[in-house]
């Protein structure tokens, strides 16, 4: 067991490696569809790690205002997770419908991902080793959201408490 593990952790390791931009990764959006980066090449991007049983999820109804106001030039992509306390146990149909029913949601959202631990999604371990003017590591909880250029780098990284339409 501890070789698979060993061996997950190098495979990442190289895969971040030989990431230079957030426009070398690709994800799945939560109805099934697959989504490289670079579509999104010329816009900034707002990646959040959300949750729907969290003291945070009002910013759902956050999200969804920056996304109405800048979506021209701005792409608002939230990542459910269930790292923290369980607070996203449900299946990605059932969140879908959660955040599309209570908060409006019409910005991208990703199917259900690990944002920590052994099962990292290569993305988030990339952010997280990212540097930048406020912080990097670990994500401390949900809602933590990632400023990212046009060119793809990171600008900026905000903790949970800053809401997403906050100067």
């Amino acid at each position: 067991m501890k070789i698979i593990i060993t061996s997950i952790s190098i495979l990442i390791s190289t895969i971040m490696i030989s990431q230079n931009t957030v426009h070398d990764f690709s994800f799945t959006t939560i109805e099934g569809n697959k989504k490289s980066f670079s579509e999104f090449k010329g816009k900034k991007l707002l990646i959040v790690n959300t949750a729907s049983q969290c003291g945070y999820t009002y910013q759902y109804q956050n999200l969804q205002s920056v996304h109405e106001k800048y979506g021209k030039n701005l792409v608002v992509i939230g990542f459910p997770a269930n790292n923290f306390g369980g607070q996203e146990p449900g299946t990605n149909p059932e969140i879908n419908n959660f955040c599309k029913k209570n908060y409006g949601v019409s910005f991208i959202l990703s199917e259900k991902v690990s944002v920590k631990g052994k099962d990292i999604n290569p993305l988030f371990a990339w952010l997280n080793s990212q540097e930048n003017q406020s912080f990097k590591g670990n994500i401390m909880w949900n809602f933590e959201k990632y400023l990212i250029d046009e060119s793809g780098k990171l600008i900026k990284r905000f903790r949970s408490s800053t809401k997403p339409d906050s100067d």
